[in-house]
C-alpha cells in the first residue's frame, strides 16, 4: 500500500503521477522492473523493486538522468542558475532554446533540458523532423525549481540503469523474474489528436503492433509479465486481445482550450506470465548420409 506519492522533477505530457496507485496494483512482484518508455519516471519513483532498467528513445532525457545519477549536486547547482526572472522572458527562452539545439556539450545540454522543460509550454517535449527541440515559451509567472524531487530521483536512481535504445532491444534484455511496464506514446483518439513526437521519430500503428506482439511473446513464450497503458479504443483492445483489462478515466491537460480537457478513457492491459513457457524448438540435426558414413568409416 503506497503512502505519500513522489512527484517527478520533470513536467511531462501523459505522465503517470495520477495513476500510480492503479498501475502499482497491477504490477506483480519481481526482482527488476523494466520500463522501455520511462518518460518522467513516476512509476519508477513510486514502486519498490530491487533493480530497474529504465529506457527512453529520447537521448536528452536519458542524458539528464545519467548526469543526475552520477553528479546530483553539480547538476542541481548549475541548473538552478537558469531559474531567474531574467531567463523567464520570451526572448531569453528562445535564445537558450537555440543554444540547446546548437550545443554538442552533453552536460550543458542536460542542464538546459531541465530549464526548457520547466519554462516551455505545458510540459511538452517535442522535436522537429530535423531533431530540433521546438516547444514554445510557457509564460509561467515563476517556474518551480524541483530541487527536492531531483534529490529523491538521484538517490533512487542508484538502483537503476538508464539506456537509450529502441523498445524492441529493451524487451530482449528482459529475463524471467523481471516485470515489464510499457507507457508508449498513445494510439490517437482521432486523427487530429495524434501527438507522438516525444523524440524526432514518431510512434505509429506499426510500432503499436510491434509492441503488442512483443508483449504477447514475452508473457506466453518467455514467462515474463507485461503491463501496458494506452487509450481504451477498439484498435488497442484488438492489439491486446487475450490480456486482462482494467479501465480508467484520466483528465487531459495538453489542450490549449481548458473547456476541451475532458476525461479520456484509458486501459491497462496485463499479460500474465505463462507458468510453463513454450520453449523454442531446436532444429533437428540432419542424419548423415550413407556417403558421409562411408567416408568416416574409410578414414578410421
Amino acid at each position: 500500500m503506497m503512502h505519500k506519492k513522489n512527484r517527478a522533477f520533470l513536467k511531462w505530457a501523459g505522465g503517470k503521477y495520477s495513476l500510480v496507485e492503479h498501475i502499482e496494483a497491477r504490477l506483480p512482484q519481481a526482482n527488476k522492473l523494466i520500463e522501455p518508455f520511462v518518460g518522467a519516471g513516476s512509476v519508477f519513483l513510486n514502486t519498490q523493486y530491487k533493480k530497474y532498467l529504465l529506457n527512453d528513445i529520447n537521448a536528452d532525457l536519458i542524458n539528464l538522468y545519467n548526469f543526475l545519477k552520477e553528479q546530483p549536486d553539480a547538476v542541481i547547482h548549475d541548473a538552478r542558475q537558469f531559474f531567474t526572472a531574467r531567463n523567464n522572458e520570451e526572448n531569453r527562452y528562445y535564445s537558450l532554446r537555440e543554444e540547446f539545439n546548437g550545443t554538442a556539450d552533453d552536460y550543458y545540454r542536460a542542464v538546459l533540458f531541465l530549464y526548457l522543460n520547466r519554462h516551455g509550454y505545458n510540459g511538452l517535449c517535442r522535436y522537429s523532423l530535423s531533431g530540433k527541440f521546438n516547444v514554445p515559451f510557457g509564460r509561467y509567472k515563476k517556474p518551480y525549481f524541483p530541487e527536492d524531487e531531483m534529490l529523491f530521483f538521484a538517490e533512487k536512481s542508484q538502483r537503476a540503469t538508464f539506456t537509450c535504445l529502441p523498445f524492441e532491444k529493451v524487451f530482449s534484455r528482459a529475463r524471467r523474474g523481471n516485470v515489464v511496464y510499457c507507457d508508449p506514446p498513445y494510439a490517437p483518439i482521432s486523427k487530429t489528436a495524434a501527438f507522438t513526437s516525444y523524440a524526432a521519430r514518431s510512434f505509429g500503428h506499426d510500432a503499436q503492433h510491434k509492441l503488442a506482439t512483443l508483449a504477447h511473446r514475452a508473457s506466453a513464450v518467455r514467462g515474463i509479465p507485461v503491463l501496458i497503458s494506452n487509450h481504451d479504443l477498439p484498435v488497442t483492445r484488438e492489439l491486446y486481445q487475450g490480456a486482462d483489462f482494467s479501465m480508467l478515466s484520466v483528465k487531459r491537460s495538453i489542450s490549449q482550450n481548458g473547456a476541451k480537457r475532458k476525461p479520456a478513457a484509458e486501459i491497462l492491459a496485463f499479460f500474465p506470465p505463462t507458468e510453463n513457457p513454450v520453449k523454442p524448438r531446436r532444429r533437428k540435426k540432419k542424419p548423415k548420409t550413407v556417403a558421409a558414413n562411408a567416408a568416416r568409416i574409410t578414414l578410421t
